[in-house]
């Protein structure tokens, strides 16, 4: 079950990530890409700073934070291309 609730988690942190960044999503399997990649870079990123959650709304607000960090990333990269 846990499985279950780590993919719905990932998928609504990269629509909700996909709406605050860039005002759009990025459809449902790029969304649940975002979210799943967002869930670990926040989990590293919330270890580092020592919050740890245990509940379905702080792995979604620690998905979230971690998608808007790679999103914002991506977006640093892209425009350095440029």
């Amino acid at each position: 079950m846990s499985f279950l609730w780590f993919i719905l988690i990932g998928c609504a942190a990269g629509f909700i990530a996909g709406k605050l960044t860039s005002g759009s999503g990025y459809g449902v399997v790029l969304n649940l890409i975002i979210g799943i990649v967002g869930g670990i870079l926040g989990g590293v990123l919330f270890g580092i700073l020592g919050i740890h959650t245990d509940s379905i709304i702080g792995s979604l607000i620690t998905s979230v934070v971690g998608a808007i960090v790679l999103l914002w990333i991506y977006s640093w990269l892209a425009r350095r291309r440029r």
